[in-house]
């Protein structure tokens, strides 16, 4: 079978209790959720989370919470796969078996159905440990500068600043939304970038929600691409 996991913590900074927060009226976890759970590929929803409030709620919207995090996997320091592979070990004492493991981060409001079916095809087609979104980046990469003290800019590849953009190679960022792998990729923790095939999906409908202002920006786009209202 396969699973969604879904790490939601508590402990928030930027954004204080990011992951329950209203967004569009709906708490922001719901979204991963609802979308995973539509989408008929999983077995099984997991939300990890070592905060009761995120485990009610969580739970409220369909998503099983048959562990609770433990303090050192919870905090701002700790990278993904090692949370991930804490809850399939977990689930493992418990008895379930699974073959493709899906980590959905909380906050992808912006989250479809058909990336997770497509990567899902991709990873099962590639020989990669993973398979995750990505998105082309808007604007050359090997035209970027540095500003320098003085208010000079400085190209960074100073061998591509008279290359035209179109004559650049395409570079690809990580759409932060979720990541398929074997049960057993997981375990063993290979790197997911350099061990991962990239799913490409449009620029505009990415955003990484970090900040208030990213908040607001992402509830805009939702809006859009959903032709729902802004309330007064």
């Amino acid at each position: 079978m396969n699973i969604a996991i879904i790490p939601a913590r508590g402990g928030s900074k930027r954004i204080p209790r990011k992951n329950i927060k209203d967004f569009c009226g709906k708490p922001m976890l719901a979204y991963a959720i609802t979308t995973a759970r539509k989408s008929g590929l999983f077995d099984r929803v997991v939300v990890s989370t070592d905060d009761d409030e995120i485990a009610h709620i969580a739970n409220s919207w369909g998503a099983d919470i048959p562990f609770k995090r433990p303090a050192e996997l919870a905090n701002d320091k700790v990278a993904t796969v090692p949370v991930i592979a804490h809850a399939i070990q977990v689930l493992g004492e418990l008895g379930w078996t699974f073959d493709q493991v899906c980590c959905i981060y909380p906050s992808v409001p912006l989250l479809t159905i058909e990336d997770l079916s497509g990567a899902l095809s991709q990873l099962r087609d590639s020989q990669s440990d993973y398979c995750f979104p990505v998105a082309e980046y808007p604007a050359a990469i090997g035209r970027a500068m540095r500003m320098l003290e003085t208010g000079q800019m400085q190209p960074f590849y100073p061998e591509f600043e008279l290359t035209r953009t179109q004559d650049t190679e395409a570079a690809y960022y990580d759409a932060g939304q979720f990541y398929w792998g074997s049960s057993h990729a997981w375990q063993s923790k290979p790197k997911i970038h350099s061990n991962g095939s990239g799913f490409v999906i449009p620029n505009w409908r990415v955003i990484d929600i970090d900040t208030p202002d990213d908040w607001k920006r992402a509830e805009l786009m939702h809006r859009v691409i959903h032709q729902t209202t802004a309330p007064a």
